[in-house]
């Protein structure tokens, strides 16, 4: 009979930029599940692997985090986890970065403390000799009584990670002993007594003390979890200047027994240190140098990503054209083959274009994020950024949103703090994204002469510029304002370690692409494709006069309709559901010069904002979306009781004001859906930009007509 093993859970936790996640994904593969904590939107990662005696390790990672003394959401979340335990963890495998050991251990002695059996792997063992350190792995586990191994997250193979397997074997054996808990003799080595936490321990005489130490101190955190567990702690007097005093008086004791641990077993001589990481850092953190490096690197980036992605992107569009004329030419003329080749197909397309581009965006991120550089990234714009509520993690989402937003708005993931992280997300939409710019190209054209102003500046070019520089300024405005709206309890702390410089891991590379291209096509896509459905049924649906457009089109013709269209697919759009949708919108779209075929373009551009020019091609009858010809077209339109120019000099400004504020995008919205776990969010976020645009485009017309 074979025997039975149980599946051991157990928890990776540690510092951010510790490598917790390459570990992870040595340890675990593609062999991982990823969703979200309930009810927010930091990521819960699992995997799964298989020790050689056949025991199965569910590893389960946990947000990166400094202390049990939370300062941001994934923080807490790591707090909430390991004091609750609802996964049912066994054990805690702490990674470490080996450069920077004292402030790792903070978070171990802590795991300790709380009565978790513990195992500590010391990263990057690689870097070691370049940075001149030198370990003695018996020693240490000697002073911590725990596993110990050195590990290289970075190679495919090594003994560290061999030994790391074995030794889970021995955090299975402390699994059903726990460690002794800390007494009233714990708060004296700490100083600590006189806090009152000590006197309840007879209402919980069975409990661990350090736990009960982290209630009372995090209590607001834990409100209805202590009113049902631990009702006594509110009984206790809370004074946060005490508390926080008493906090730093713990993490001063925590580095003192650290240090002395460290005396013996960790070595640093600098004289024997290899790295070139302190060279390169003296150019690439240059206040002036550094930022110009910065900048042509994300200059090659973006422009790699328009270039080389527009070819797949075509090759995309081109197939699923090209398929949904093959459907429509060998099956049946009926509303089921119409919903597949005008409705279904285009939707996936319009998921699947993003893909290369989002491919390439991350790739780039991860590439940057493997070698080190994303962490110089960080620290040369947080000081540029920080006064507008962002982190200097945001200009990444900022400057990819001039390729497209919905990749840029899933960059955003790689910011820790949860309200910098919103904000990034919420903002981005206002970049200039190169979806705007056929919209951008075709009215600028129409209303801007061209010609050069001090002789060698294309005046259409100026203003396409002027467009980008007013969609960044509005996003740091918004920015400013959402800071100041939305709160947060977590102060923001600027902790920044520099990793060294190292070749990145193409596995890793290879799982944060895979990751993130899979969630949006199966998070946002669903969304995506059920509005393309939704906008194809309402432009090809209709009452009676669309229903017999041919008839009725022909009788307006007899009777010498002049506000007739050229052709009947436009009469039809005309008088579709969009159509009628259009023509109710027009007394509210009047007042910024707009007429009803203009509301159509509006309405059907939330599907992509490109949309909007094919859509006017239809209504004024071009019969495709050259560029020459609409203009053309759009140019000599009139209005038909005023007699004036339709596109004139006011109504251009207009629509350009509107389309630089305005979320003419579903695919963004769905994306921040995805992102936020939430509705909450899109909608202020498009009422908020779609109130700033109607309200600029006003103004606008009203002054300039």
């Amino acid at each position: 009979m074979t025997k039975m093993t149980k599946t051991l859970k157990i928890a990776l936790v540690g510092n951010p930029n510790t490598g917790k996640t390459s570990l992870f994904n040595k340890l675990t593969g593609l062999h991982k599940k990823i969703g979200n904590y309930p009810g927010i939107t930091v990521h819960r990662v699992s995997g799964q692997f298989t020790l050689d005696d056949g025991t199965q390790i569910e590893l389960i990672d946990l947000p990166g985090t400094y202390s049990l003394h939370p300062t941001s959401k994934d923080e807490e979340v790591v707090l909430k986890e390991l004091l609750r335990n609802t996964e049912g963890i066994d054990g805690i495998l702490v990674v470490a970065d080996v450069t920077n050991l004292k402030r790792n251990l903070i978070l171990l002695t802590e795991l300790q403390d709380l009565g978790y059996p513990v195992m500590l792997a010391v990263n990057m063992c690689d870097e070691m000799q370049k940075k001149g350190i030198q370990i003695d792995v018996e020693q240490l586990r000697k002073h911590l009584q725990i596993p110990v191994i050195l590990v290289s997250a970075k190679k495919s193979r090594g003994d560290g990670l061999r030994q790391g397997k074995g030794r889970i074997h021995q955090m299975k054996e402390m699994i059903p002993q726990m460690f002794d808990m800390p007494s009233k003799e714990y708060f004296r080595n700490y100083n600590l007594t006189g806090t009152n936490i000590d006197f309840i321990t007879p209402d919980y005489p069975n409990e661990n003390l350090y736990k009960l130490w982290l209630l009372y101190t995090e209590q607001d955190k834990f409100n209805a979890y202590i009113k049902e567990n631990y009702p006594k702690i509110f009984d206790l007097p809370f004074n946060k200047t005490t508390i926080k005093r008493l906090l730093q008086k713990e993490i001063v004791k925590r580095y003192k027994d650290i240090n002395h641990i460290l005396k013996d077993t960790y070595k640093v001589d600098k004289s024997k240190a290899t790295g070139l990481t302190d060279r390169i850092d003296r150019i690439l953190l240059h206040k002036f140098w550094g930022l110009l490096i910065f900048i042509f690197i994300m200059f090659l980036v973006f422009q790699s990503i328009f270039t080389w992605a527009a070819l797949p992107m075509d090759w995309i569009d081109g197939s699923f054209s090209h398929t949904a004329v093959y459907f429509k030419t060998h099956l049946p003329a009926n509303q089921l083959t119409a919903l597949l080749t005008d409705g279904l197909i285009p939707g996936i397309a319009g998921v699947l274009i993003f893909v290369p581009q989002i491919t390439l965006l991350f790739l780039f991120i991860a590439l940057l994020e493997e070698m080190g550089y994303m962490s110089r990234i960080v620290f040369l714009m947080d000081r540029i950024m920080q006064p507008f509520g962002l982190s200097g993690k945001s200009v990444v989402p900022l400057l990819s949103g001039t390729a497209c937003a919905v990749p840029a708005i899933m960059s955003a993931r790689t910011i820790e703090n949860a309200k910098e992280r919103l904000i990034s997300m919420l903002v981005t939409p206002f970049i200039t994204c190169s979806a705007r710019l056929p919209v951008y190209t075709i009215i600028i054209a129409l209303i801007i002469p061209e010609k050069d102003v001090f002789g060698f500046v294309n005046l259409q070019g100026l203003v396409l510029l002027a467009l980008y520089l007013l969609g960044f300024v509005s996003a740091l405005i918004s920015a400013y304002v959402l800071s100041k709206v939305i709160k947060s309890k977590y102060k923001r702390f600027f902790i920044l370690e520099m990793p060294e410089y190292k070749a990145p891991i193409l596995k890793n590379v290879w799982i944060t692409v895979w990751d993130n291209v899979k969630a949006f096509v199966f998070g946002a896509g669903k969304i995506i494709v059920a509005f393309s459905i939704i906008l194809w049924f309402l432009a090809t649906h209709g009452g009676d006069k669309f229903a017999n457009a041919g008839h009725y089109y022909q009788m307006e013709q007899t009777a010498g309709n002049t506000a007739l269209p050229d052709n009947l697919s436009a009469y039809k759009l005309e008088h579709s559901y969009l159509g009628q949708m259009g023509k109710t919108i027009e007394p509210v779209i009047k007042p910024l010069g707009y007429d009803w075929k203009i509301g159509i373009a509006l309405l059907t551009s939330f599907a992509a904002r490109e949309v909007f020019v094919s859509t006017l091609s239809t209504i004024y009858s071009v019969g495709n979306d050259d560029e020459q010809l609409l203009r053309e077209r759009l140019a000599s339109e009139h209005n038909l009781i005023t007699g004036q120019k339709t596109f004139t000099f006011a109504v251009g400004i207009s629509l350009l004001l509107f389309y630089v504020f305005a979320m003419q995008c579903f695919s963004t919205l769905a994306t921040l859906h995805h992102e936020t776990k939430t509705w909450k969010w899109p909608v202020i976020i498009f009422f908020y930009m779609t109130g700033i645009a109607y309200i600029s485009a006003l103004i606008a017309y009203q002054l300039l007509k």
